[in-house]
């Protein structure tokens, strides 16, 4: 595949992930445009990082630098600016979520949901970990999977690896939720370190899925995403096996138990001298998960990331979809699901959208 060229539309935190790994990565990835509407971020962007950065939408879509458009916005923006690009015939991948309630993703949906040339960036189901785990989940060696419990992203983040790891579509659901709150020690943010120890409130969100023959479990408090004392967990039952975060057991035959774990291999450990990257993941010597990416030094969101960039441009191009609007907005309105189900402490039924039909 020839180098990825791509716009960029936003400049905040997630923008930069885009940013870094085009640096990283300048062979395979470019960031053809940007645009900001801050003339002083603007500015201050196109110095930091040598990108063409516009300050209209009209000069961006004018300048026609890239093969698709990024749209990396806050939730309650977002939503327009992939309507104007995808009218403009421009090829979108909008990062999660596509919109922030139902009205308007079904305005979205219904305004340019048949374009096959928007895709969601929802990155968890790429995290190299997370990627080998869904494949060991569709190998069959678990059997008929019945159960995922995931206690490692918020919301539609969540939401996409339990669908992942169940083999669910647009199956309706059952959802039963509830908030439970505890103290905890300030941890890190996206800011850095907390300037003193401070006791604050920690707000966990449990749920249960029920798709009649599946049940997912969905549990996460926002501070796993930082935090040094609030680790993530995943656990996967099928009537053969069952994978416990790293460790997988599953039967040979009905008097034959096998046991085996998913493995980090790294590069530059020890004396090794190869550089300092994620290989990939192996269970029992067989490779669940190879980075393609090797040797940059990527973090796993990182890899997951590109790795979006890569399969939008194999789609542009003819391949296959690999996180359609449909898909993104079914996630995300099974999250304000979720959330109602929380608040009201009421079961809530899902009922078939628009985009089901996909």
């Amino acid at each position: 595949m020839e180098k990825v060229v791509f716009g960029l539309v936003g400049g905040g935190w997630r923008a930069e992930f885009y940013l870094r790994i085009a640096r990283e990565l300048p062979e395979q990835f470019a960031v053809g445009a940007m645009f900001v509407r801050n003339k002083e971020k603007a500015e201050a962007l196109s110095r930091t990082w040598g990108v063409r950065v516009y300050t209209t939408i009209e000069d961006f879509i004018s300048a026609a630098s890239y093969s698709f458009a990024v749209v990396s916005l806050k939730k309650d923006i977002s939503t327009a600016y992939v309507i104007r690009l995808a009218e403009a015939g421009i090829p979108v991948l909008a990062e999660t979520p596509p919109a922030p309630d139902l009205v308007r993703l079904k305005e979205l949906w219904n305004r340019v949901g048949h374009s096959a040339a928007i895709q969601i960036a929802e990155q968890y189901m790429l995290q190299p970990m997370h990627a080998a785990r869904i494949a060991l989940a569709a190998s069959g060696r678990l059997g008929t999977v019945s159960q995922a419990q995931v206690s490692a992203a918020h919301g539609y983040h969540g939401i996409s690896l339990i669908r992942r790891l169940l083999g669910i579509r647009f199956e309706n659901v059952s959802i039963r939720a509830q908030q439970f709150r505890s103290a905890i020690i300030e941890g890190p943010q996206r800011s850095g370190l907390p300037s003193a120890e401070a006791r604050v409130q920690s707000v966990q969100t449990l749920a249960a899925l029920d798709f009649g023959d599946r049940l997912g479990v969905f549990d996460f408090t926002g501070d796993q995403y930082f935090s040094w004392i609030r680790g993530s967990r995943v656990l996967v039952r099928g009537d053969r096996g069952e994978l416990m975060n790293n460790d997988v057991s599953w039967l040979q035959a009905y008097d034959t138990p096998l046991y085996g774990q998913l493995r980090r291999i790294d590069a530059g450990h020890g004396g090794n001298l190869e550089g300092f990257y994620l290989k990939g993941i192996m269970m029992d010597g067989e490779w669940l998960y190879r980075n393609p990416f090797a040797p940059a030094r990527l973090s796993e969101d990182e890899i997951a990331v590109a790795e979006s960039l890569v399969r939008m441009q194999r789609h542009i191009e003819g391949g296959p979809s690999f996180y359609s609007l449909a898909e993104g907005s079914q996630d995300q309105y099974l999250a304000l699901l979720l959330e109602q189900a929380a608040e009201s402490g009421e079961t809530v039924v899902s009922q078939r959208q628009p985009w089901a039909a996909e």
